[in-house]
C-alpha cells in the first residue's frame, strides 16, 4: 500500500489510511449519531467498519469530486488491503477546504476531526 503511513498497525487503520489519501475524501464519517466505527483498544476508528463478511466505509466527500468516481477509487483502494467486499457510503459533500485547495495534494483528504 502506498500513501500515509496508518496511525496503527490494525487492518482498521490501513483502510482508514487508504481511504483518506484518495483524492476527493474530505475525512471518514462516523454517521450521523457516531455510529459507524471500529472500537479497538482505548481509540475509536470513525468511518470504518470491518466486518467477517465484509468491509464498510462511510466518507464525505468535496464538492470538487465526482461522487461516483471518488467512491470506486475508495472501493479500490481498501480492495489493495482487504481481500473481501468493500461496501462504501457517501455520507455528505463538503466545501472544498480553501487551505487544502493551495496545498500540493488537492482534495487529498484530510483526518477526521
Amino acid at each position: 500500500m502506498t500513501g500515509p503511513a496508518p496511525a496503527g498497525d490494525d487492518i482498521a487503520d490501513r483502510v482508514a489510511a487508504a481511504v483518506t489519501a484518495v483524492p476527493g475524501v474530505a475525512f471518514l464519517h462516523g454517521g450521523v449519531f457516531g455510529e459507524i466505527g471500529t472500537y479497538l483498544p482505548g481509540r475509536r476508528v470513525a468511518g470504518v467498519a470491518v466486518r467477517d463478511d465484509a468491509t464498510e466505509v462511510h466518507i464525505a466527500v468535496t464538492t470538487d469530486a465526482v461522487v461516483r468516481d471518488t467512491a470506486d477509487a475508495v472501493r479500490t483502494a481498501v480492495r489493495a488491503v482487504v481481500d473481501k467486499p468493500v461496501n462504501v457510503l457517501v455520507e455528505d459533500v463538503v466545501p472544498v477546504d480553501p487551505a487544502q485547495a493551495e496545498s500540493s495534494e488537492p482534495g487529498g483528504g484530510t483526518p477526521a476531526p
